[in-house]
């Protein structure tokens, strides 16, 4: 049974960076697409970046291109979000999620695909 484990969530202030990881087990890694999701307080599950699983085309949501930069590491089985210049509306809970067929190459945000989840890590962003 495959696991998303995500790390690096925590308290930061506004300006600064984080760099999230999700490492999988359970399965292979290089052969599945991978995407970051979000849950902000009061609100629905968002896309936030995927990466295919070559790992040469990659997708972002409109609010954090240039911003946010998704990198996956088949040797660690691990894949990364770097998150700079934070602000408050980035507050939200991330999840690592991967879809469950292999060679993935429908939409980036994994629409009515069956997607393995993560528990989610915290992210805090103080004014």
């Amino acid at each position: 049974q495959v696991q998303l484990v995500e790390s690096g969530g925590g308290l930061v202030q506004a300006g600064d960076s984080l760099r999230l990881s999700c490492t999988v087990s359970g399965r292979s890694f290089e052969y599945y697409a991978m995407g970051w999701f979000r849950q902000a307080p009061g609100r629905e599950r968002e896309f936030v970046a995927f990466i295919s699983w070559r790992g040469e085309s990659t997708g972002y949501a409109d609010s954090v291109k240039g911003r946010f930069n998704i990198a996956r590491d088949n040797a660690e089985k691990t894949l990364y979000l770097q998150m700079n210049d934070l602000n408050p509306e980035h507050t939200a809970v991330y999840y690592c999620a991967s879809p469950e067929s292999a060679f993935y190459s429908g939409a980036t945000n994994m629409k009515d695909e069956n997607v393995s989840w993560g528990q989610g890590t915290q992210v805090t962003v103080s004014s």
